[in-house]
């Protein structure tokens, strides 16, 4: 997959969940998809795919006159460059400002504190190479 900085609408977040879990789909399988999981109309999901199409975060081919789509973006990028994003317009660049509004918030779960501890010690190692 290409690794396009792509930033995602939340409708469009839904449907690239959908494709990331299990792709290719059919336009009529998104459209009966998205109707049962957001209550979407066929045009409504039909207007986020030609959406999702122009901006290459997915891709359609046709086999005897039925369009599949599938990303053509990974999870991972997409999710980087949004925090990336988030970080530059309301932490202006400080990931630590990030990470103290969570602490101080007690937002944080022992677990999470855990994994984030881990995350800063590779890093740390990674950096005394």
């Amino acid at each position: 997959m290409d690794e396009k900085n792509i930033s995602l609408a939340p409708a469009e977040w839904i449907i690239m969940e959908y494709l990331w879990e299990s792709a290719p789909h059919t336009g009529r399988e998104l459209t009966e998809a998205m109707r049962e999981q957001c209550g979407w109309n066929r045009s409504t999901t039909l207007t986020l795919l030609r959406r999702l199409e122009t901006k290459e975060a997915i891709g359609s081919n046709e086999d005897s006159g039925i369009k599949c789509f599938y990303p053509l973006v990974s999870r991972e990028n997409v999710a980087q460059g949004e925090a990336k994003s988030l970080l530059s317009r309301a932490y202006r660049g400080s990931l630590s400002l990030l990470v103290s509004s969570f602490v101080e918030k007690g937002n944080l779960s022992k677990r999470e504190i855990s994994e984030l501890r881990a995350v800063l010690e590779q890093l740390k190692e990674k950096n005394d190479d």
